[in-house]
């Protein structure tokens, strides 16, 4: 919905600054991202239409994609440069589910110096250190802010043009990447040196229906997707990674919590025990890594389960997950597809490396994916290899795009930033480390009466779009 009153004389001029922006939509392969993407692309063109002739130019990353690490942006930078340094103001990256309104984005950058570095955004910052930041301003957190992409961010071209210059004379080092909006911020402060985030309050992530929305350039749609009927209990497979010395201690947490919510689950050990009951794959316990368990696990879920279970999730131990989100969430993948689902990482993306799902918030795979890995004889370099990374380079050899999804947590909700979880609808969180693994599950992830009125509430709001 946008509001074009007022726009009728300007919308000549309107149209024209319209042009100086470049709309960069943070887009996946995945069928079910793209098309979300590409509805948010006709969004922006429509209203730019009603505004004047000239359509900004409308960039989704995953058709740009000359390597794998183009979501991690900064490798863009120099593209952006060439293509748009001289006759652009603004790249404004957004996420598929961000709401934007036109007329009121342009009144927003409008109020800063085109030509001077900006760095804008919806301010988020840690409320204590993290181990997902490197425990970072561990004196005091809470100074060094960086984007909620949700909300869109943008850049003015006089700062990527420095950025670009900057990484044609040093080129990005080959490292992790964890989680990107900070790490990016952190990239462009530079120590002092850089631009640090100036908050915008009209890049919002208050859903399209709240009574914020007239004053937000940008909102978001704060729900959990679902596509049609929740994936069946009996259509996921859960496998749970642990080890004996764990069986006491952790096992009956997930007993307590999730183990309910699920149709087909089994815990694989080192060691059989009948009172869980574990499994034991015949592969010794590792200290770190886990990846011959985890191919273990692949290779029995395809070849010796009976049934043809379309999804397997793997999770560790201390996971807490919320199954009944992710039947809803899955109605949104097709099976038949190679899908390889969770919360994505990078390694050495700036020097080619590749992206992988981390494995303590849950790694979700399709039977098509298993099937598709394990006959292209990719396999563990040793026992204790990181298996969600040798998974990573498995797929990115094949081929096969890693698929994001921010609901997936590989830490526990203190270590993300309370105004990011607030626009979530989360599905799992990760350690038991100096917590209450039971009153975060109940807090956090078990089903609610809130769940099926987000669900007939999202319902409408499909509708009505």
């Amino acid at each position: 919905v946008v509001d074009l009153e007022g726009a009728g004389e300007g919308g000549a001029q309107e149209g024209r600054k319209l042009q100086e922006i470049v709309f960069v939509i943070q887009s996946q392969s995945n069928s079910f991202h793209s098309k979300r993407a590409e509805d948010l692309e006709r969004s922006i063109l429509k209203q730019a239409e009603e505004l004047g002739k000239e359509l900004p130019r409308v960039l989704l990353i995953h058709q740009m994609d000359k390597h794998d690490g183009a979501w991690t942006i900064l490798p863009l930078m120099q593209d952006f440069s060439v293509s748009y340094g001289r006759n652009s103001s603004w790249i404004f990256l957004c996420e598929e589910d961000t709401r934007i309104q036109i007329v009121k984005l342009l009144e927003t950058l409008r109020r800063f110096d085109k030509s001077k570095e900006w760095f804008l955004g919806k301010a988020l910052y840690d409320e204590e250190s993290t181990i997902i930041h490197h425990y970072a301003f561990a004196e005091n957190p809470t100074v060094f802010k960086f984007p909620d992409f949700a909300a869109g961010w943008a850049l003015s071209i006089p700062l990527v043009n420095k950025l670009a210059n900057k990484l044609k004379s040093e080129p990005l080092k080959s490292d992790f990447t964890i989680d990107l909006k900070h790490e990016i911020a952190l990239y462009i402060w530079q120590k002092g040196n850089g631009p640090h985030l100036t908050p915008v309050p009209e890049f919002c992530t208050d859903d399209l229906n709240s009574y914020k929305a007239v004053h937000c350039a940008t909102m978001f749609n704060n729900f959990l997707p679902v596509c049609e009927d929740p994936v069946k209990k009996e259509d996921i497979f859960v496998a749970v990674k642990t080890c004996r010395k764990f069986h006491r201690d952790r096992i009956p947490i997930v007993k307590q919590t999730w183990e309910g919510e699920a149709a087909l689950v089994e815990y694989y050990s080192d060691y059989a025990e009948t009172s869980i009951p574990t499994i034991d794959l015949g592969v010794p316990n590792t200290e770190r890594g886990h990846c011959g368990k985890t191919f273990a696990i692949l290779e029995r879920f395809l070849n010796h389960s009976s049934s043809k279970t379309p999804w397997l999730v793997i999770v560790d131990d201390d996971t807490l997950i919320s199954i009944f989100r992710l039947r809803k969430l899955l109605s949104c993948y097709d099976p038949n597809e190679p899908v390889f689902l969770g919360e994505r990482y990078g390694y050495g993306l700036g020097t080619g490396g590749y992206s992988y799902i981390t494995g303590g918030g849950g790694m979700v795979f399709s039977r098509e994916a298993i099937q598709k890995l394990l006959a292209s004889k990719c396999q563990c370099y040793s026992n204790d290899a990181p298996d969600d990374m040798v998974l990573g380079m498995c797929f990115s050899a094949l081929g096969i795009p890693i698929t994001h999804c921010p609901l997936f947590h590989q830490a526990r909700p203190m270590d993300y930033p309370k105004d990011y979880l607030a626009h979530q609808i989360p599905i799992s969180f990760h350690k038991h480390w100096n917590i209450d693994p039971v009153k975060v599950y109940f807090t956090w992830l078990a089903p609610k009466m809130e769940d099926s009125f987000t669900e007939k509430q999202q319902r409408r709001i499909r509708e009505d779009l």
